[in-house]
């Protein structure tokens, strides 16, 4: 499971998020994603960093999402 967390109107979360969609897509992986100002836990903790890619709840990526990286940590 992926998780991405985002924020209203970024821009690179619309790019993390093109990639992840694409990538769980094809590998049949489920993926949601959570808005990081809903929570303040994780805007105190997240809201530098996104957006915030999560692999089965262990943080993966922040900022950008590396299309092969994510491919390889999925198919491990």
């Amino acid at each position: 499971m992926i998780t991405l967390l985002s924020r209203p109107g970024c821009h690179l979360c619309d790019e993390a998020r093109s990639v992840i969609a694409a990538v769980a897509g094809e590998l049949g992986v489920p993926w949601a994603e959570r808005d990081v100002t809903a929570s303040p836990e994780d805007l105190r903790e997240y809201g530098d960093m996104v957006p915030v890619t999560f692999i089965d709840g262990v943080q993966h990526d922040f900022w950008r999402v590396d299309e092969r990286r994510l491919r390889e940590a999925l198919r491990a």
